[in-house]
């Protein structure tokens, strides 16, 4: 699931996933014809038209085994929201089921891969952004950090006040342009004093906003998903 972020802007987050699903031992299908989750539409109150692009994603994906989403914030839209948009109509029984097997990334590697180790080598110092979706709603926090613990030359220094918002929050940014802006000035205060020189985080829209505040702010931090992190990396 490649998200209409990604797909448009960070195409390279999933060749990166790919790459890494691939060398795990993972058959991956792309369904040419999957559509926006319905997400922007559904968090604006337009639950009608979410529900029309809802209903295209259910029949792009119904015959997939596994849904694995770059996106943890896409991801619980499918997992969460879905069963909610779909409730008693025609299509509930299908969104229940493909919201049971839809995963974020680092969420598919360690709860239903169960990786335990991974060949990959990455010199640097590095901090990890918890995107608010990914870690609310999902829950996911500490399978990304486990897999950064299993990269060889990575020094992990844990992000103070992890748990706050970067301030995108999608529409969010632009209608309320200050507060966003005050939001990500506190997540870069943060993320420089870690002293990392690699951000890593799981969902683009964050880490676009973050890496777009700590240019205007003018540090060039490198600042990447883990799937790019992992894939790069990798040994062999």
């Amino acid at each position: 699931m490649i998200t209409c972020l990604g797909d448009a802007l960070f195409a390279r987050v999933g060749v990166a996933a790919v790459e890494v699903l691939r060398r795990l031992g993972v058959a991956v299908d792309f369904p040419g014809q999957q559509t926006c989750c319905g997400q922007p539409a559904y968090n604006a109150g337009y639950a009608a038209a979410a529900r029309d692009t809802a209903r295209a994603f259910l029949q792009a994906f119904a015959a997939s085994e596994h849904v694995v989403s770059v996106s943890g914030s896409c991801a619980a839209m499918v997992r969460e929201e879905f069963p909610r948009l779909f409730a008693g109509r025609p299509e509930e029984a299908a969104a229940v089921a493909l919201a049971a097997r839809t995963f974020e990334f680092s969420q598919f590697l360690m709860d239903v891969l169960g990786v335990q180790e991974l060949p990959v080598v990455r010199h640097a110092t590095a901090t990890l952004h918890h995107s608010c979706h990914t870690r609310r709603l999902l829950g996911v926090v500490a399978q990304p950090e486990r897999l950064l613990g299993m990269v060889a030359g990575l020094h992990y220094v844990p992000l103070p006040h992890s748990e706050l918002c970067c301030g995108f929050g999608g529409a969010f940014a632009v209608k309320m342009a200050r507060i966003s802006t005050a939001m990500v000035d506190e997540k870069v205060d943060r993320i420089l004093d870690t002293g990392a020189g690699l951000v890593i985080g799981l969902d683009m829209s964050c880490l676009m906003n973050i890496e777009g505040r700590l240019r205007r702010r003018g540090h060039y931090l490198e600042v990447r998903h883990l799937a790019e992190v992992l894939a790069a990396g990798w040994q062999g």
